[in-house]
């Protein structure tokens, strides 16, 4: 795998913005997967980098939820914006990033992504539920770095 183009086929990152899609049907919260093989800085700073790369600060709640994936340093990161924080426990993402880590020590990675989407979608679906006038705010497609 010598691409991060080579991570995930074009199905699989098909099957991902269908899940990432699902999970925004009942939440007004907005998420994103973003991969890479790997970053010099330290994992949270990177998904920082991201997040503000990606401009998802610009959601009207501030609830936007990043998927950071390092692939060659085994790491992710899941990075919620301020609006989120400033309402959820501390340990808010934690069943989330089980089931991410669940599927990914079995080597299905497209399924702890799927995964991780649709609890992140459920989780955030509590603080911020879904309205009438509720609208995409970002992308649903895989970014890559």
């Amino acid at each position: 795998m010598s691409d991060i183009k080579d991570f995930l086929t074009a199905k699989e990152e098909e099957e991902i913005v269908l899940a990432i899609r699902q999970a925004e049907r009942n939440t007004s919260g907005e998420i994103r997967v973003h991969i890479e093989r790997t970053t010099d800085v330290p994992h949270y700073d990177r998904a920082l980098e991201v997040f503000r790369m990606l401009k998802m600060f610009n959601t009207q709640q501030r609830n936007a939820v990043l998927l950071y994936i390092a692939v060659d340093d085994h790491k992710f990161v899941i990075y919620g914006d301020e609006g989120i924080n400033k309402v959820v426990p501390e340990n808010f993402w934690e069943t989330t990033k089980e089931v991410i880590q669940k599927q990914f020590q079995k080597g299905d990675f497209k399924q702890g992504i799927i995964d991780g989407v649709l609890k992140a979608g459920k989780e955030l679906q509590a603080h911020f539920p879904w309205t009438v006038d509720n609208e995409d705010e970002l992308s649903n497609e895989v970014s890559k770095g």
